[in-house]
């Protein structure tokens, strides 16, 4: 099968190098790519992955049998919708599909349908009576912008003057249409965890689950990021979790969307937190996580590329997937001003990075004069070993072989 991979990031180039490994993979093209993507394929970086048409044109012009759509936004553009109207096979829900992502509204109204445990919230498109119900709840305050925002649209506070002034933001614009709504949802305390899921439209495949961190700086402080760092396997999970969230989340929420017309055929990611009162939702994305995928697919003992295939067309046997007993810890570089003003155009040398860490690229371009920097998240290091504590060791001596001016990274990350 000749591929099309759609997005740049790390989860993108972790996805193509998965798919390399398949036998059945007789090219690999991605747009707009990276330097870590051309290394597998041809790269096509001057199109615009959100515009359903000329993805269509792209992939009828390579004779592609296969487009797999990495970030969210080409998902909730449309853009498999397209693909499927031309007979080119897609792995992606379509665009109503994606809403569950793309709204946090929706993806409210669906859990709430399908009785999934998740922490009550209200919508609001009014300052004044966002404000009022903000006034009404118990500190921390967390207050979302409705749609995409890439993953910068939420404020989780104990600072009411700073939750009033996050709706003030979103509601003003600073997030363009995916600010106009805010959704204000109670406080859930615990422990974090991803679960993603391949689905065919009836069933879910669980993968492993994953452990991401979100904040900047060492100790959970600082804003929120796309994602500093993550690790698999995760071993303080409650007995029963995957089989919890593939009972009473995921195939809940595919019988709703079914309710609703929407065979939902692509990765259904659900963070969960871990409360004192059982796994609740956090949230849904509509594509794999960013870094979960860095450290989720080296762990993956399946043919990826036959298994988003049979997702595809709607044939997958409901099984557990195989894993390795590998662990994988992800240590994101970033650049200096990451998240709102990162500094880019930086030189990135690399040192001896020891045969055991992958390196997947995120933000990064290939000049004449060397690998630069092009983006907020630069790389990712993911260590891989027998145990986390021995992957950990791995990723930050791969981390350490990197430099580039103004390279920051968590030191706490799998600690």
């Amino acid at each position: 099968m000749k591929v099309l991979l759609l997005g740049g990031g790390g989860r993108e180039h972790a996805i193509g190098w998965k798919l390399a490994q398949s036998p059945d993979l007789r090219g690999l093209v991605s747009a707009p790519g990276n330097p870590g993507l051309a290394e597998l394929g041809a790269v096509v970086p001057d199109i615009d992955i959100t515009d359903p048409a000329a993805v269509t044109d792209l992939a009828v012009a390579n004779g592609v049998d296969l487009v797999v759509i990495g970030p969210e936004a080409p998902l909730a553009a449309g853009v498999v919708d397209d693909l499927v109207a031309s007979d080119i096979a897609a792995f992606g829900p379509s665009a109503a599909g994606a809403r569950l992502e793309a709204s946090k509204a929706y993806a409210k109204e669906i859990m709430a349908r399908a009785d999934i445990p998740t922490a009550p919230a209200r919508t609001f498109t009014d300052f004044e009576a966002a404000v009022t119900y903000l006034r009404e709840l118990e500190a921390p305050w967390v207050v979302k912008a409705d749609g995409l925002a890439a993953g910068k649209g939420v404020l989780v506070t104990e600072d009411i003057i700073a939750a009033e002034g996050w709706v003030r933001v979103c509601l003003d614009g600073h997030f363009g249409d995916a600010g106009s709504t805010v959704v204000i949802e109670q406080h859930l305390d615990g422990q974090e965890v991803s679960v993603l899921a391949v689905c065919d439209g009836e069933r879910a495949l669980i993968l492993e689950p994953a452990r991401d961190y979100k904040r900047l700086n060492d100790g959970g402080t600082g804003p929120n990021t796309g994602g500093m760092g993550c690790f698999s396997p995760v071993a303080d999970l409650p007995p029963g979790l995957k089989e919890m969230v593939l009972n009473e989340v995921l195939e809940p929420a595919l019988a709703a969307l079914a309710e609703d017309g929407v065979s939902y055929r692509g990765f259904l990611f659900a963070g969960m937190m871990l409360t004192a009162d059982g796994p609740k939702v956090l949230e849904f994305n509509c594509r794999l996580g960013d870094p979960e995928t860095q450290v989720i697919l080296p762990r993956l003992d399946e043919d990826f590329l036959q298994l988003l295939a049979g997702a595809t067309r709607g044939e997958l046997e409901a099984r557990a997937l195989r894993f390795s007993s590998l662990a994988a810890v992800d240590v994101v570089l970033t650049a200096d001003g990451y998240p709102e003003n990162p500094l880019t155009g930086k030189r990135i040398e690399f040192g001896a990075v020891p045969d055991d860490v992958l390196v997947f690229h995120a933000g990064t371009k290939r000049t004449a004069d060397g690998l630069r920097s092009s983006g907020g998240r630069v790389l990712n290091v993911v260590g891989l070993g027998p145990d986390v504590a021995t992957a950990r060791a791995s990723a930050y001596a791969g981390a350490a072989e990197i430099q580039f001016e103004g390279k920051q990274h968590r030191k706490d990350i799998a600690g």
